[in-house]
């Protein structure tokens, strides 16, 4: 076998790995947000002052170090090891607490919930959107090597992968702060917004087609049943934006998650009543034409689709004003009883229609979509909480990428923020998935990533993450903003 045919095997074929390890690592970023905020937290109380009074290179290493190389690992050498890790590591940061608390006894829940808070953006919905990225740049090169398991690359056709999420996680966290999510109305005539919003997708398109010309010029290897021969990423990004931009005209974004329920559910019935899923499972007759070429990525659009107008819904319900913490409190409690009953649903669909498959997006794979992105964001806000709390028993009014309840703290907060990778990485997330993926296809034309040892592997992947978030945080640090 060639190079090229190795590498396509060795990422295709595969089942994913059991429901529970995926929700189990999905609070190991948390705990990642919560230690860098400890940290900064102890610091305060020991010398008194942030940020760090060290150069600007050093809050780049801290951010770094506690939020991007734990996720690393976890994902490479201590896989087999996660429920520990994660146990662990609540156990301690539970410890640290503690002796947070222990300085100011005083400190109240019912004090703290009745305070108001301070912000520009909701802290725990950028981290999320942050954080998808951060994880899908991770796992879009550490596939190729042979210390990433098998059970977290994407699944071939039934499954519950880590790298299947985080298709579902993208695409729910572009709904989620998409412009009427966040209540902007549309003005004007309707057939020259819909005009608007096609034009608006050309970048989509153009990356899209020069990845695609890239793929088949450089002969570079393609997992064929992902998205189809000439499908990728890219292009569904763009037919999700133009469809949903459309259905909302139609339906109230507030309204947006009874679109979700039919596209869902007609979906899957066509799926279950028709020819249609034989038809993506087991036609092979790729060179008959371009639907066939291509049905992956053509009929999965239904489910992303359903995904991206519950992230709608989501973000309605989030983007509401609200100044007192009890109420964001009460918002946190909603989204995790919200991912129960997802969860439930998802139990139920699994036993009596068909396992999660993301190669057909089907119901399965939204509900899980839906409900595991649900568990993040919402896990992410109760450690934003804990957070608040913390700061307010130690007297550290300001952490960045975290709630604010100090007015007199605003040019602080302002100066923490201009230091931190969360916000670096929010400024220009759709460049740092580009360059993400340029050094992914640049490390496997120049490097044998299935001949790489463990050590040679995790080293590589921590220097690309570290060099990743070196570009992000230069182009930040200089103010430059790449629209998309």
């Amino acid at each position: 076998m060639s190079q090229k045919q190795l590498k396509e095997a060795f990422v295709s074929n595969l089942n994913g790995t059991r429901l529970e390890e995926v929700v189990v690592g999905s609070f190991l970023t948390p705990l990642c947000i919560l230690n860098r905020g400890l940290i900064l937290i102890l610091y305060h109380q020991a010398k008194g002052n942030l940020p760090l009074p060290f150069p600007r290179i050093s809050h780049l290493l801290l951010d770094y170090l506690v939020l991007v190389l734990p996720l690393v690992l976890s994902c490479t050498i201590l896989s087999d090891h996660l429920l520990q890790v994660v146990l662990s590591f609540a156990f301690v940061l539970l410890c640290v607490l503690c002796h947070i608390y222990s300085s100011n006894p005083q400190t109240s829940l019912s004090n703290l919930f009745n305070r108001t808070v301070h912000f520009k953006q909701v802290p725990f919905v950028t981290i999320f959107r942050v954080m998808v990225n951060v994880q899908t740049a991770i796992s879009i090169l550490a596939v190729d090597f042979r210390v990433f398991p098998r059970r977290y690359a994407k699944t071939e056709t039934y499954g519950t992968g880590v790298m299947d999420f985080g298709v579902g996680a993208f695409i729910f966290a572009n709904g989620l702060v998409c412009p009427e999510a966040r209540g902007k109305s549309v003005y004007g005539s309707k057939m020259k917004y819909i005009c608007k919003q096609l034009l608006s997708i050309w970048p989509l398109v153009v990356l899209g087609v020069a990845r695609l010309f890239f793929v088949k010029l450089r002969d570079y290897q393609e997992h064929v049943t992902e998205y189809g021969v000439h499908w990728n990423f890219f292009f569904t990004l763009a037919i999700v934006r133009v469809v949903t931009k459309m259905l909302l005209l139609v339906v109230p974004a507030k309204h947006s998650w009874i679109l979700a329920l039919v596209i869902g559910y007609v979906y899957q019935f066509a799926l279950d009543t028709t020819c249609l899923k034989a038809f993506i499972m087991h036609n092979d007759d790729r060179e008959k034409d371009f639907l066939h070429a291509n049905k992956e990525g053509i009929f999965s659009i239904a489910g992303y689709v359903a995904i991206y107008m519950a992230g709608v819904q989501i973000g309605c319900y989030i983007m509401q004003q609200r100044s007192l913490v009890r109420d964001w409190a009460k918002v946190v409690f909603n989204l995790l009883m919200g991912t129960f009953a997802l969860f439930a649903a998802l139990y139920t669909c699994q036993t009596f229609v068909e396992p999660v498959s993301r190669r057909l997006a089907n119901l399965p794979f939204c509900l899980w979509s839906v409900a595991l992105s649900l568990l993040f964001i919402s896990s992410i806000g109760l450690i934003d909480l804990i957070v608040l709390f913390s700061k307010k028993a130690s007297g550290c009014h300001f952490v960045p990428s975290s709630w604010n309840s100090y007015l007199g703290t605003q040019q602080k907060k302002g100066e923490a923020d201009s230091l931190c990778l969360i916000q670096a990485v929010n400024r220009n997330q759709m460049l740092f998935f580009l360059v993400a993926n340029l050094f992914t296809i640049l490390t496997n034309c120049f490097v044998d990533t299935l001949g790489s040892s463990s050590l040679f592997s995790v080293c590589f992947l921590l220097l690309y993450m570290f060099i990743n978030c070196l570009v992000i945080h230069v182009f930040y640090l200089s103010g430059i903003t790449v629209r998309f």
